[in-house]
């Protein structure tokens, strides 16, 4: 992947990000698993101030873990 920096002091130097051979250290299968993948992960933030105001149709939001106890 070829990417151009959106923000900050680096705005607008474009990178190369290459593909990742990844492979679980912790596995007991008897056979080893390996992939090729790109190092990156899906982000977005809004500050509360930009947030206030805002409508939106349609919002997904992943959870991985519980966020409520009983």
């Amino acid at each position: 992947i070829v990417a151009e920096i959106a923000s900050g002091k680096n705005k607008g130097e474009s990178v190369f990000l290459p593909r990742m051979s990844m492979s679980p250290t912790d596995s007991d299968l008897p056979f080893k698993i390996k992939r090729l993948q790109f190092p990156v992960l899906l982000a977005f933030a809004m500050t509360i101030n930009k947030s206030q105001g805002q409508t939106f149709d349609r919002v997904g939001i992943y959870l991985p873990e519980p966020v409520f106890s009983h």
